[in-house]
């Protein structure tokens, strides 16, 4: 199980057990998509996904939930160019890239303005505690991921998106 077309499957059955799927999920890039900091990088290298990442986003498309990027990253320029090195640009409907100080609250509303999605029926993934609190305050399930987007994370999200369980 453990190639991308195995993580994949799991994902989706993950899904499929789910009691209710959120509209649209978001996720940071810089260690929650991949493994480092996009301004420690060139454009000329050639990035690569935590190991699970990619099945996991594979398997919100074929569910056909909506995905987006919400990333403070003071690169943008470089994680667009890494999006479209690894070909997944097309899965996202909004790319929110750029330099903030208020730990994602505008990329949310830029988010939620394009989509129309309500923030509560939103999933969101970052690495960064400050980022998952704002935005949980806005009405965002928010989990806060150590080392990347895994098949582990993702069940968790589901779970605290789907509220407690009677």
């Amino acid at each position: 199980m453990q190639g991308e077309d195995g993580v994949r499957s799991e994902a989706l059955r993950i899904l499929n057990a789910a009691q209710v799927l959120p509209r649209l999920v978001v996720f940071d890039l810089d260690y929650t998509l991949w493994p480092f900091w996009c301004e420690c990088r060139s454009k000329r290298d050639y990035p690569s996904l935590y190991p699970q990442a990619k099945g996991v986003l594979n398997a919100l498309k074929d569910r056909e939930v909506m995905m987006a990027v919400a990333s403070r990253s003071p690169t943008p320029d470089i994680a667009r160019v890494f999006l479209q090195k690894l070909n997944l640009m097309p899965l996202f409907v909004s790319t929110e890239i750029y330099p903030s100080w208020n730990h994602k609250a505008e990329h949310f509303r830029n988010i939620q303005q394009k989509t129309g999605i309500p923030y509560s029926s939103m999933l969101f993934f970052d690495d960064e505690d400050r980022n998952t609190q704002t935005v949980s305050k806005m009405g965002v399930t928010s989990v806060l991921v150590n080392n990347g987007i895994t098949l582990e994370v993702l069940e968790e999200g589901l779970r605290n998106f789907s509220g407690p369980s009677d």
